[in-house]
């Protein structure tokens, strides 16, 4: 037993190989790739977060805080990403900015158990006294949409240059006119692979 525990663990060991290692996620100098990675994730999150919160976007006259809603951040690229790595990122710190509310009632970050408790009310088996009342879900007052897309130039040389765009866009959803919207765009030149999935 203690041979065959040992073996498993060498050959787990062995599957790493003598090139891995961990990186600093929030740190890390590796080589650009002309893919989208973590950095380029954080660098457009950041710089969205920044611009949203240094406009007028976020401050309600009465001096409350709005209730903001995720809507689709699109993904129009040609690689198989999940949007979830920017929403993440915006949707946490937007939070704990404490200049707004997200909700997680409504739109593409929900949390199941809103509704799922809600069906207490129809159960025997819980205290009728601690489960949610009706009307106490809170509507948003704003939502965030958005849209990863880019563009691939074939350069006379032969190398590739991909161009990513980010744009994300604040609409007041009792209006439905948009209230903040921002672009981040990214470049990246080589002779590598193509960014093409």
């Amino acid at each position: 037993m203690k041979f065959s525990v040992l073996v498993l663990v060498g050959l787990m060991l062995a599957s790493c190989g003598p090139d891995t290692k961990n990186i600093d996620m929030n740190d890390d100098r590796a080589d650009a790739v002309m893919a989208l990675d973590h950095r380029d994730f954080t660098k457009a999150a950041d710089t969205m977060i920044k611009s949203m919160l240094n406009s007028n976007a976020l401050n309600k006259a009465d001096g409350s805080r709005f209730v903001v809603a995720l809507s689709t951040i699109k993904n129009d690229t040609m690689q198989r990403i999940d949007t979830s790595q920017l929403t993440a990122k915006i949707r946490r710190d937007l939070l704990n900015s404490g200049r707004c509310i997200m909700t997680t009632a409504v739109g593409t970050q929900q949390d199941a158990l809103n509704i799922e408790a809600r069906k207490l009310r129809e159960s025997a088996e819980f205290n009728q006294e601690t489960v949610q009342e009706q009307g106490q879900l809170v509507a948003p007052d704003l939502s965030l949409a958005g849209k990863i897309f880019q563009r691939n130039i074939r350069l006379d040389n032969g190398d590739q240059q991909v161009e990513y765009y980010f744009t994300l866009m604040m609409t007041d959803l009792k209006t439905g006119l948009a209230i903040w919207e921002d672009e981040v765009t990214m470049g990246k030149r080589g002779s590598g692979k193509s960014a093409t999935w």
